[in-house]
């Protein structure tokens, strides 16, 4: 089984109790199969143990890349969380680890 680490990379920020995370191909042609395959139900379901909130998911075709906007997801956010990973960094390795 493959997971999402073996075709893409991800990046993760964060604003208050929101978390964004990015999902880039290392290969554009493995955008369109991206865009089909990871829905934000998908993901949601994925870190359901972390995210608490609604999932978002954006397409950005100019750059070959997914958003996705995940609220109430940092336990509060970095100020008011006593969460190890308040920031949620460790997320977008997390959700590399998604079997596809």
């Amino acid at each position: 089984m493959k997971r999402l680490a073996d075709i893409a990379h991800s990046r993760a920020g964060d604003k208050g109790n929101i978390l964004v995370l990015s999902l880039i191909p290392f290969d554009e042609k493995d955008f369109d199969w991206l865009v089909q395959n990871i829905t934000a139900d998908r993901v949601k379901k994925h870190l359901q143990n972390q995210l608490q909130g609604n999932v978002t998911r954006y397409v950005l075709p100019s750059i070959k890349a997914l958003q996705f906007t995940c609220e109430d997801a940092l336990a509060g956010g970095v100020t008011t969380s006593l969460a190890l990973d308040s920031h949620g960094k460790s997320l977008s390795y997390a959700l590399l680890e998604m079997e596809i």
